[in-house]
């Protein structure tokens, strides 16, 4: 195993260990599987799995073991069980397990196990649920201050005195809300720079687009970028369960199509009855290197990645087909695949920025390649210039930016000596 691969099995954050099957005994767990286990790694390593379980799981282990080691087939096979404690015999806590299986060139097989503690499953879900509530909550404050307003419209001098002070009440609260759906700081991953913007088109509702950057171990970062159908609270709600289930689904599994059919299952599940809800979003790793860096990503409905090459080089990531989140119970995504390389900058936004007015008969900005032809006149650039460009844009719209604009940009710097 190389250090690199080892490095990223201590860092995973399920716990995972391999199973000689001719003996069953543990040949390595990780430190995850120690702290679920409450067992240092050293006391893993040698004694029996059968003895990590409860009696009653035993004959359940045994048919797993065998059905993963005799399987033909790569697909892992999960089973839900009872692991004991070490500091109490007595006790048991709930985890699900998956396994698979690894034969040697020498006939020996091996079963590789990972481990989910429910218990901690269960308290990210609640964190979710508080989450959302919290949002939920907010919506009804702001919905009474805009009643308030409202009743005070067409009073006396002093009622309409009252109604300038709620509507800047409203005010606050709505920045208050969108600060805490935006991050306060970006990650940026190793070696490379990242810049964002957000630009609302009213300080008076809560818009629904939102961005964020974070590690996903210490050589790969996430990200997203996206946009809630809807204004005011309730679009706050949704965004803030968005950003949660995103970067849990990553945790999990950061495959970026299985992290679209997450989050289309949360919002789908939670919002398809009388008030639908669902968003765009683009979703992707990022994998930085010797010579660039690696970008995996998917999309859901959202308009793509606009990238400029070391080289001037102007073109969009075709992620086209791919469908709105959480409309559908069960839609298609998008995928694709990109190399940076030094000096490429790629930029995300949403439709805020492409679908505003600029011209009789309600032009948009984007109808015939506005985006393309603005981002080539400006050359080669880099992440924080492209938003400083296109919040320069945003602002030259005037009246004719009807939705609010989220932006992001990463981009791998030029070596110091071609700078």
């Amino acid at each position: 195993m190389s250090a690199t691969a080892a490095d990223l099995l201590d860092t995973a954050p399920c716990g995972v260990f391999s199973v000689d099957v001719a003996t069953s005994r543990i040949l390595y767990a990780n430190a995850a599987a120690a702290r679920i286990t409450a067992r240092s790694r050293e006391t893993l390593v040698g004694m029996s799995v059968t003895d990590l379980f409860t009696v009653e799981f035993e004959p359940i282990l045994a048919a797993l073991m065998d059905v993963v080691s005799t399987s033909e087939s790569d697909s892992p096979v999960g089973a839900n069980a009872k692991l004991t404690v070490a500091s109490d015999p007595r006790a048991a806590i709930a985890v699900s397990i998956l396994a698979n299986s690894l034969r040697t060139a020498e006939g020996a097989v091996t079963v590789t196990m990972t481990l989910h503690n429910e218990t901690e499953r269960h308290v990210r879900e609640k964190d979710l649920v508080d989450a959302r509530d919290n949002a939920e909550a907010a919506q009804d404050d702001a919905e009474a201050a805009l009643d308030r307003s409202q009743d005070a419209l067409g009073a006396s001098e002093e009622a309409r005195k009252q109604a300038e002070a709620e509507r800047t009440q409203v005010q606050i609260l709505a920045s208050t809300l969108q600060r805490t759906l935006l991050p306060p700081i970006l990650s940026a991953p190793t070696g490379m720079n990242v810049a964002a913007h957000y630009h609302p088109a009213s300080i008076d509702e809560v818009g629904g687009d939102f961005y964020d950057v974070f590690p996903l171990d210490k050589q790969t970062w996430g990200f997203f970028l996206g946009d809630v159908s809807g204004k005011g609270a309730g679009a706050a709600a949704v965004t803030s369960l968005t950003r949660y289930t995103l970067r849990a689904a990553a945790v999990f599994d950061r495959n970026p199509i299985s992290v679209l059919e997450n989050l289309n299952t949360v919002l789908h599940h939670e919002f398809h009855g009388d008030d639908p809800r669902f968003c765009t979003v683009v979703f992707g790793t990022i994998t930085p290197g010797p010579d660039g860096a690696k970008v995996e990503l998917a999309s859901g409905g959202h308009p793509p990645a606009l990238r400029i090459t070391h080289d001037a080089v102007v073109d969009f990531v075709d992620t086209t087909g791919g469908q709105l989140v959480g409309a559908l119970a069960e839609p298609h995504f998008a995928s694709a695949s990109v190399t940076l390389r030094p000096g490429d900058v790629m930029a995300f936004y949403t439709d805020g920025l492409t679908e505003a007015i600029v011209g009789p008969g309600r032009t948009r900005f984007d109808d015939d390649g506005g985006l393309e032809s603005f981002a080539a006149r400006k050359g080669a650039t880099t992440a924080p210039k492209i938003v400083d460009d296109l919040t320069s844009l945003l602002a030259s719209f005037g009246d004719g930016l009807q939705d609010d604009v989220a932006l992001l940009a990463f981009e791998v710097p030029r070596p110091e000596a071609d700078s």
